[in-house]
């Protein structure tokens, strides 16, 4: 396994547990967003995008890696923030420095996806941009407009579906409990019906956590946001993937596998969508029991 980070002087580093063993290209530092109430991973640093001097020196640097690394992953939090021509000559560099270079990822957020047109997203494909990690996070407007998203949850599909038509894989991620008690039900419904109009290829269900330092975490502690219990989010994850209709030929992965799920769910949609609406069933009476909601309901000390 061969991990290259070789630029963490500006801040922490994150990527999709997928991107364990790739290289992380920082193209860009922080979030150009970066005004998420339920996320804190950027508030410490200045959004800022790097020079092709910057980013060569850190291409530069793992060129000795270069018989390895199969996979890149652009970094930060959105890359796709970046011009068009600048992404693609990156790509370029990349494809010609790694002979065995399979493919290269990044996050990216709905307002800078539906910056691009859909003709830059098919070049972006064709020069090498393989998969897009999208943070969709809720399929509902008034969810969406609490935690300041950004988008409404029309152009979250719309963000979505642009990808998808370019060829680009999609992996969306959704954040159980966002909604809180008071708006599960409807965050539940419209998240599925937005990933049925999207289509991705792949589906993550994370859980809310509530980070110190994010507005959300604020809201929760002077009693304006009511969390789910453990019980509870697995039951609204029940009720996100009863309302999925992922067509049969479209072969949606699943995962709950993240840190902050209470118990992981993996499995292939539509195909596997009865055992995993029963080990969701299951996840409930297992989680019914538990009491300690510091601890179990991912509130962070």
């Amino acid at each position: 396994m061969i991990i290259l980070y070789f630029d963490t002087a500006d801040g922490p580093v994150f990527r999709p547990p997928s991107e364990a063993n790739s290289f992380i290209l920082r193209v860009t530092i922080g979030c150009s967003h970066n005004r998420c109430t339920y996320c804190n991973m950027y508030r410490t640093v200045d959004f800022s995008v790097r020079t092709m001097a910057e980013i060569m020196a850190q291409i530069n640097a793992a060129k000795s890696y270069k018989e390895f690394i199969r996979r890149i992953f652009l970094a930060d939090g959105n890359a796709l923030v970046l011009a068009t021509d600048k992404l693609l000559e990156i790509l370029a560099i990349l494809k010609e420095t790694f002979p065995k270079l399979r493919r290269v990822a990044c996050y990216a957020g709905p307002k800078d996806i539906l910056l691009k047109t859909p003709q830059e997203l098919e070049l972006l494909y064709d020069a090498g941009l393989t998969l897009v990690y999208y943070g969709m996070e809720s399929g509902d407007d008034e969810v969406l407009s609490h935690v300041n998203k950004g988008v409404d949850a029309q152009q979250s599909i719309a963000a979505g579906q642009r990808v998808v038509a370019s060829g680009i894989k999609l992996s969306i991620m959704v954040i159980v409990g966002l909604g809180g008690k008071a708006g599960s039900k409807a965050h539940a419904f419209h998240t599925a019906e937005a990933i049925n109009a999207i289509r991705p290829n792949m589906l993550s269900a994370l859980t809310l956590m509530m980070y110190r330092g994010s507005e959300l975490r604020a809201e929760y502690e002077r009693g304006q946001f009511e969390i789910l219990s453990p019980a509870e989010s697995m039951g609204e994850l029940y009720e996100l993937i009863s309302a999925l209709e992922i067509p049969r030929e479209n072969h949606c992965l699943f995962r709950s596998n993240h840190i902050s799920n209470h118990i992981a769910l993996a499995g292939t949609l539509p195909h596997d969508k009865q055992q995993l609406l029963s080990a969701a069933k299951q996840g409930m009476a297992e989680l019914s029991t538990l009491t300690d909601w510091d601890v179990y309901n991912n509130v962070e000390r």
